[in-house]
């Protein structure tokens, strides 16, 4: 990365840090005239102003934005991010089953250290969608990775509930005996 978009990168990241210092509409105009520095059409500038139409409760002018990000070429973290984001976005805009085939998809594309972000949100967006079941299994099956004991047994009954989708393969760590 060269000094200028480093020096970039810098500034946004320092804009979000700042966003509590900031109302809504101050901080918008800081994002967009940072979006304005790259190149028309950049996916990068597009993710951020997206995400901060977001973060300000714009969600309608959020979704195109994120969607532009990644139909031109959005890589890297941000690109799960935005599909993280533009997820719960939908869900939030009445559409969540939109929200679901997004994140369904995600679940298959990779895994990285966003996998709990990715389930935490399917997991919202199925219950707008009607499926609390397999909500509640796809959020215990997460959970199940971070316990320091019962990780089978709970990953067992997440998969059951979950209908056998919540991904759990039961060999996150050992339990302890029946647990």
């Amino acid at each position: 990365m060269n000094t200028a978009a480093s020096d970039w990168e810098r500034r946004v990241a320092d804009l979000w840090t700042a966003f509590d210092d900031h109302d809504p509409a101050d901080f918008l105009a800081a994002m967009t005239a940072l979006a304005a520095e790259l190149p028309a059409g950049d996916p990068v500038a597009s993710f951020e102003l997206a995400s901060a139409y977001d973060a300000t409760d714009r969600e309608e002018e959020a979704a195109p934005r994120y969607r532009e990000a990644l139909a031109a070429g959005l890589t890297g973290p941000r690109r799960r991010q935005a599909v993280i984001q533009m997820a719960s976005t939908v869900r939030n805009l009445g559409r969540p089953e939109e929200g679901v085939a997004l994140l369904t998809a995600e679940r298959e594309a990779e895994s990285d250290e966003l996998d709990d972000a990715v389930a935490a949100f399917l997991a919202l967006a199925l219950v707008d969608a009607g499926r609390e079941r397999e909500a509640v299994g796809l959020a215990l099956s997460a959970l199940s990775r971070h316990l320091p004991m019962y990780n089978r047994s709970l990953a067992r009954y997440a998969d059951e509930l979950a209908g056998g989708a919540s991904g759990a393969d039961g060999a996150d760590g050992a339990d302890g005996a029946g647990r």
